[in-house]
């Protein structure tokens, strides 16, 4: 059950972030084999300006359709974790046109406390989940 939060530079349309948003979703799906259905997004769009992200010495050229993909989720193998990589990087320029150089990921492994789905309970320490 990841929880993704997307940062991007105002400008794109409704039908782009959707087809973004089920991209993003679908390589989930595939990299950590979770269900369809566990799909927690967030969009948050800043005026330009607002997201400096810088290539960190890599050489990466970055332009104003830079995105930043914050994942929450539970710990992942290491080879899960490049195939999310890999599958978004290539999936986001297939469906988006996203060059992957303007796609930064960080990933937050955590754990069964950390999460409540509502109603103020800790689902999968309590076995609901």
């Amino acid at each position: 059950m990841p929880l993704v939060k997307i940062d991007m530079i105002k400008g794109r349309s409704d039908e782009e972030i959707r087809t973004f948003l089920d991209t993003v979703q679908d390589t989930i799906v595939d990299a950590f084999g979770v269900p369809e259905s566990d799909r927690y997004q967030i969009v948050t769009e800043h005026k330009p300006g607002r997201m400096i992200m810088l290539d960190t010495g890599l050489g990466l050229d970055r332009s104003d359709k830079v995105i930043a993909i914050h994942i929450f989720t539970s710990p992942r193998t290491p080879d899960m974790l490049k195939a999310l990589y890999k599958g978004l990087a290539t999936n986001l320029k297939d469906t988006c046109g996203l060059d992957p150089q303007d796609l930064f990921i960080a990933v937050t492994p955590n754990g069964v406390s950390d999460w409540s789905f509502g109603c103020g309970e800790a689902q999968y320490m309590t076995g609901a989940l």
